[in-house]
C-alpha cells in the first residue's frame, strides 16, 4: 500500500529528464524561425510535385492576364484624356447643323446622325447650331415657319448653347426639346429637359427675358442671319467645314454626297481633320 502512494508522489517525469534542459532554451524567434524553414522546405517539395507545378503555372496565368488586364484599362484611359485633349484649337473642323426648334426633320437629323457622329468626334470639331427664319421690320423682328412658340423654342436653345457652351450638355437639351417638338414651349417640357440634362432653368429664363427679351431675340437674329448668308433655307442642314454635307427635308437625306449614316460623317469629319492638321504642321 505505501509503495502505491509512493509512486502517485513520484513527479510525471522523472528528475533526470530534465524539465529545465541542461542546454539554453529555445527563444520564440528561433522557434518562429524554424516553422518558416519548414514551411519553406515543404512548398518547395510541393512546387516539385505534378500539382503543384500546375498550381504555380495557374498562378502565374491569372497573375498574367490581369497585369495585361490592368495596363489595357490603363492605355484607355490614358488614350481617352490624349484624345479628349487633341485638337481643341485650330485643327478643329467646323461642324454646323442648321434647324427650326419646331421641325420634325431637325428631330430626325439631331437623333440619327448628329448626336450619334458627336459622341466619336465631339473633340474635333468646332460645333454650332443655327436657326432658320426670317428677320423682319415688324413685331418683335423674327418671324418662324411654325409660328411665335417655335421662335420661343430657338431662343430657349440658344440660351441654353450660350449659358452651357459643351456640345455635351446643350445638344442634349436641344435633343430632349425636340423629340417632343410639338410641346415646344410648354414650360413643362423646358423644364424636364433641364433637369434631365442639370441645366439652371431659372438661368434659362433670366436669358430669355433678359432686358424684355431684347437679348433673345437680338441672338435670334443673329443665328438667322448667319443661316441666311450661308444660303440655307432647309431644316436640317448639316455643313462640314462651310459646305453643304447632308439635308433632311420632308422626312427624307438629300444633298448627302458622302452618305447618310453617322458614320459616314464621322469618317468625313476624320479626314478632313487629318487634312487641317497637315496644314498646320506643314
Amino acid at each position: 500500500m505505501a509503495s502505491t502512494i509512493d509512486m502517485e508522489k513520484q513527479p510525471l517525469l522523472d528528475s533526470n529528464e530534465a524539465v529545465t534542459p541542461t542546454g539554453e532554451e529555445a527563444s520564440l524567434s528561433q522557434l518562429q524561425q524554424n516553422v518558416f524553414k519548414a514551411q519553406r522546405e515543404y512548398m518547395k517539395a510541393w512546387s516539385r510535385t505534378t500539382s503543384g507545378k500546375w498550381h504555380k503555372r495557374l498562378i502565374f496565368g491569372i497573375t498574367g492576364l490581369l497585369m495585361t488586364f490592368m495596363l489595357f484599362c490603363l492605355a484607355l484611359v490614358v488614350m481617352d484624356g490624349l484624345d479628349d485633349d487633341y485638337q481643341t484649337f485650330d485643327g478643329r473642323v467646323p461642324l454646323e447643323a442648321h434647324i427650326m426648334s419646331k421641325c420634325p426633320d431637325a428631330r430626325d437629323c439631331l437623333h440619327d446622325m448628329i448626336l450619334p457622329a458627336m459622341q466619336n468626334i465631339s473633340h474635333k470639331v468646332d460645333f454650332k447650331l443655327s436657326y432658320i427664319g426670317n428677320a423682319t421690320e415688324h413685331d418683335d423682328g423674327v418671324s418662324c415657319k411654325h409660328g411665335e412658340g417655335e421662335c420661343l423654342g430657338n431662343i430657349v436653345e440658344l440660351c441654353a448653347a450660350q449659358l452651357y457652351p459643351d456640345p455635351k450638355t446643350y445638344l442634349g437639351f436641344v435633343m430632349c426639346m425636340t423629340r417632343e417638338y410639338e410641346d415646344i414651349p410648354e414650360r413643362s417640357l423646358i423644364e424636364d429637359c433641364a433637369l434631365e440634362h442639370s441645366i439652371s432653368m431659372q438661368r434659362l429664363n433670366n436669358c430669355a427675358m433678359s432686358e424684355d427679351g431684347a437679348v433673345g431675340l437680338d441672338m435670334l437674329r443673329s443665328s438667322f442671319n448667319r443661316s441666311a448668308t450661308a444660303g440655307v433655307t432647309k431644316s436640317c442642314t448639316i455643313r462640314l467645314n462651310g459646305k453643304t454635307r447632308c439635308v433632311r427635308d420632308g422626312g427624307e437625306w438629300t444633298d448627302c454626297a458622302g452618305g447618310s449614316e453617322a458614320v459616314d460623317l464621322v469618317r468625313d469629319v476624320r479626314e478632313q481633320s487629318r487634312l487641317n492638321w497637315e496644314k498646320i504642321n506643314a
